[in-house]
C-alpha cells in the first residue's frame, strides 16, 4: 500500500510541475497577482488529482 501511495505521490507532482509550466503558474505570478495565483493552482491540484485517480483505476 505504502508502495502505492509513493508512486502516486510522485506521479502527481510530476503531472502538477509540467502544467504549472504550461499554463505559467509561476512565482512572477504569485507576487504581481495571490488571488489567480491560488485559482489556477487549486485548479490544476485538482486536474491533477483527476488524472492520477484514472491512472490508478485504469492499472489492471
Amino acid at each position: 500500500m505504502a508502495e502505492i501511495y509513493i508512486v502516486c505521490f510522485n506521479r502527481l507532482e510530476t503531472i502538477e510541475a509540467k502544467m504549472m509550466c504550461q499554463k505559467e503558474v509561476t512565482e512572477t505570478l504569485k507576487a504581481a497577482n495571490q488571488m489567480e495565483w491560488a485559482r489556477r493552482r487549486n485548479s490544476l491540484q485538482s486536474q491533477t488529482g483527476k488524472i492520477v485517480l484514472q491512472e490508478l483505476m485504469s492499472v489492471k
